[in-house]
């Protein structure tokens, strides 16, 4: 629970230092849905579904992203996401962490860190658009570290299955 709690502090510290360091820098953020109406308007949609529209010499397009599950069956069963790994209730144990990004190999030193398993399944190469010679020196110490790859593989799909012994559960992957 502490771990969760401080977590989510640090994450919304730096969310806030973010936004105080556009203010400082006179950009106004916008939290909202947009798209270009011109090369100097935008059309803004808020949570409620309203719309209006601002325009500016020039915007700053920063999206961001969310993980997403891998579209095969069983994901929303058997898997979570990096958002979800850092708000779970209980450490999360032996874990496969699907993909290569740099978000990924986070998740799995975080893992490997507390102690448990952590076994990175990617496609092709680690930290796509990274220098791939320090890719591999980043993969050769989580592997020091006890992180495991499995390379060129991608899931098929995730089940359910009884634990040995007929304890628990854990998740089989084809």
């Amino acid at each position: 629970e502490a771990m969760v709690g401080g977590v989510q502090d640090h994450i919304a510290s730096l969310n806030f230092g973010y936004r105080t360091e556009l203010r400082s820098a006179g950009v106004t953020y916008l939290n909202e849905l947009a798209s270009f109406k011109d090369p100097h308007t935008l059309t803004l949609t808020d949570n409620d579904g309203n719309q209006r529209e601002v325009s500016a010499n020039s915007f700053v397009v920063a999206v961001g992203g969310r993980p997403k599950y891998p579209d095969v069956p069983g994901d929303r069963e058997c898997c979570l996401t990096s958002d979800d790994l850092f708000s779970l209730p209980k450490a999360p144990g032996k874990t496969l962490v699907v993909g290569a990004s740099y978000v990924a190999l986070e998740c799995a030193g975080f893992v490997a860190g507390l102690g448990y398993n952590a076994t990175v399944m990617m496609r092709s190469i680690p930290l796509r658009g990274f220098d791939q010679e320090c890719a591999e020196r980043v993969c050769d110490a989580m592997e020091l570290h006890g992180t495991r790859f499995i390379r060129g593989a991608v899931p098929t799909g995730f089940r359910k299955v009884p634990g040995e012994g007929g304890v628990g559960t854990r998740v089989e992957v084809s």
